[in-house]
C-alpha cells in the first residue's frame, strides 16, 4: 500500500489507495503536492506496522551480508517505520530517511526519538533521485521500497541510486511479489473469486499510475537486469512472507477496511454492480459479513527484495 501505493508495506498511496498488492506504496519521488500526506500519515504507518513482521525478515536476510554500514538511506521513506526498523536491525549505522513528503519526515522523526534512535538518525525531504544529490556522503546501504516505480525512468532511477553508493555498497529494491490475499475464494455472497477481481483493478490502476508520470518510460521489470545494467552486481533475489491467519487482529482488519474504501472509492465503477454491493457489505461496520466483523479475515502478502553491490 505504500507509494503507488498500494505499501507501505510500507508505503503510501495518492494514486487511488493503499494496496496490499505487489505495487503498494513505498514512498516515491514524484510531486504529490495536491496529496494531504499528514491526513494520509496514519493510514501509511498502520499499513507498514502490520507489515512489519516482513520487513524485519527481509532487513534480518540483508544484515548477513550488509556488515557494519557507516550510513543507511531509506529512499522513499514515508513515516519512517521501516527507517526505524533498519536503525535497529543496524545498531551501528546513521539512518537517513528521505521523502518529498516532509510531514512525513515530521513523524519519521518523532518515531526515532520514541525508540531511542533520535541521535543517529536524519530526514532530507525533496523529490527522488535529484535528492539523494544532497547526501554528506556516500551510502553503505541504501534501501528502496517500492520508491522506484514513482519514478519515470526506473532505470535512470537505478543509476542514479548506484551512484550514491560507496564502493562496496548495497542497493536494497524492495518492488515485485504477489497479490495480498485476505479473504477466502468464496464468502458466502457474490459471484466467488472477488479478490481476483479486485487484483485486476489494482493492477489497471497502477499501469494508469505508470503512464501518468511525467518522463515515464515502459520498462520490462527484470529487476536483475536492470540493476546489472546500471553498472551494479545483482547479488540476490528473494521473496518474502507475511502471514496472519484468520481471524484478524483488530489493526489488520483496520488497515484492510481503508484499504479496501479507498479501492471502492477509485474503482469501484469498473466493477458490476453485484460486486459493489458485495464490496459495501464487506465495508459496513454493522454488518455481521464486514471486514470488521467475519471471522475468516487473514492477510497473506509476499514482496520481493533484489539486491546489488556497486563494484569497489
Amino acid at each position: 500500500m505504500a507509494h503507488d501505493h498500494g505499501h507501505s508495506h510500507g508505503s503510501h498511496a495518492p494514486d487511488g489507495g493503499p494496496h496490499p498488492g505487489p505495487h503498494s506504496p513505498g514512498h516515491h519521488g514524484h510531486d504529490h503536492a495536491d496529496i494531504d500526506w499528514a491526513g494520509m500519515a496514519p493510514l501509511l504507518e498502520a499499513e507498514a506496522e502490520v507489515f512489519s513482521p516482513l520487513y524485519t525478515e527481509a532487513l534480518t536476510w540483508l544484515a548477513r551480508d550488509v556488515r557494519d554500514p557507516g550510513l543507511i538511506v531509506d529512499a522513499g521513506s514515508g513515516p519512517g517505520v521501516v527507517s526505524c526498523l533498519l536503525a535497529d536491525a543496524f545498531p551501528g549505522a546513521r539512518v537517513v530517511a528521505v521523502d518529498g513528503a516532509e510531514p512525513l519526515l515530521e513523524r519519521a522523526r518523532a518515531r526515532a526519538a520514541r525508540l531511542g534512535a533520535a541521535d543517529r538518525f536524519g530526514t532530507l525531504a525533496g523529490e527522488l533521485p535529484a535528492v539523494l544529490d544532497e547526501l554528506e556522503y556516500p551510502a553503505d546501504l541504501l534501501w528502496a521500497s517500492r520508491s522506484l516505480h514513482h519514478l519515470g525512468d526506473q532505470r535512470a532511477g537505478l543509476a542514479a541510486f548506484g551512484e550514491r553508493l560507496a564502493p562496496g555498497g548495497t542497493l536494497a529494491i524492495l518492488e515485485g511479489g504477489l497479490p495480498a490475499r485476505f479473504l477466502p475464494r468464496d464468502i458466502g455472497m457474490g459471484r466467488p473469486g472477488l479478490q481476483a477481481r479486485l487484483n485486476v483493478l489494482e493492477e489497471e490502476r497502477f499501469a494508469e499510475m505508470r503512464a501518468s508520470l511525467p518522463g515515464t518510460v515502459a520498462e520490462t521489470e527484470d529487476w536483475p537486469e536492470l540493476l546489472n545494467a546500471a553498472g551494479l552486481k545483482h547479488t540476490g533475489s528473494r521473496s518474502f512472507l507475511l502471514d496472519l491467519p484468520a481471524p484478524a487482529s483488530d489493526p489488520v482488519r483496520a488497515y484492510l477496511a481503508v484499504f479496501l474504501g479507498r479501492l471502492r472509492e477509485a474503482q469501484g465503477d469498473r466493477l458490476d454492480a453485484g460486486d459493489r454491493a458485495v464490496l459495501d457489505r464487506l465495508l459496513d461496520p454493522a454488518d455481521e459479513a464486514s471486514l470488521h466483523r467475519r471471522p475468516d479475515v487473514f492477510l497473506l502478502a509476499a514482496h520481493t527484495v533484489h539486491t546489488a553491490v556497486r563494484p569497489a
